[in-house]
């Protein structure tokens, strides 16, 4: 699903810095450097206030050249494991990003983060906004994941997990604990929780090593056959449930 990234700012119009970030030309932090250094025009004239807000019709030019709103793009990937959650990575490893790269004109980032050796959903988008909140701890958005683990989950533990696991840094609630019918071994967890490593520490505090980890779910969305390292773009339907996933519940 696209959506274009100038409709929605209205008459109060948008700051420069956010604009020329989401017309994918920089960050946000760089946009500001860029404009207090006098490299960007309004209507031919120099602005070098990153919040002077861009109206509706403004040409914007950044060192003699137009800028655009990007259309604002939203897909859902299932990550494989041993790719890593960045944009780049300075030791050379693979990226999620680079799974999209080529095939699509937008600049897209991860949602949120997943550690290299765990697998599923990921949202990419290019939508900072959006973005920023899925990934913020205080809205809880829903996880979903099948855990396998070097050993047998046992009832005590299991009942331990439902009542809440205190960490260094909290206690972890979860939704739901569910067994499988075939493995002992493994189980299917949801939580709200946006605590990093959240369902590996909290088995490990428990005395279990996770062998295996794999989001089936996000914010609601299911994976729904999308194979292992493909991806496909969000109906118009999902990125609304997504927006609304961050309207109401806070943690």
């Amino acid at each position: 699903m696209t959506r274009n990234m100038c409709s929605g700012y209205g008459d109060a119009g948008v700051q420069l810095n956010k604009y020329l970030a989401h017309a994918g030309v920089t960050s946000r932090r760089d946009a500001v450097r860029l404009i207090e250094a006098g490299d960007v025009r309004i209507n031919g004239e120099v602005i070098k206030e990153p919040g002077y807000r861009v109206m509706p019709g403004d040409v914007v030019e950044l060192r003699g050249k137009p800028i655009r709103c990007e259309q604002k793009v939203y897909f859902l990937l299932n990550k494989p494991k041993d790719f890593v959650t960045t944009c780049a990575d300075e030791h050379g490893r693979r990226t999620v990003v680079s799974l999209l790269a080529g095939r699509i004109r937008q600049r897209v980032y991860p949602v949120g983060r997943l550690d290299r050796g765990t697998t599923g959903l990921l949202v990419m988008t290019n939508d900072g906004t959006l973005a920023n909140k899925l990934a913020h701890p205080r809205y809880g958005v829903e996880k979903r994941y099948v855990v396998t683990l070097d050993k047998p989950l046992v009832n005590e533990d299991v009942l331990r997990i439902r009542r809440g696991v205190r960490l260094f840094d909290g206690v972890v609630k979860v939704d739901s604990l569910r067994l499988s019918a075939r493995r002992q071994n493994e189980a299917t967890i949801s939580l709200h929780s946006g605590k990093n490593r959240v369902v590996r520490r909290l088995f490990e505090a428990l005395g279990y090593r996770v062998r295996k980890l794999d989001r089936i779910a996000y914010a609601g969305l299911q994976k729904r056959g999308l194979p292992i390292g493909a991806w496909r773009p969000l109906s118009l339907d999902e990125v609304t449930q997504l927006s609304r996933a961050t309207a109401s519940r806070t943690y």
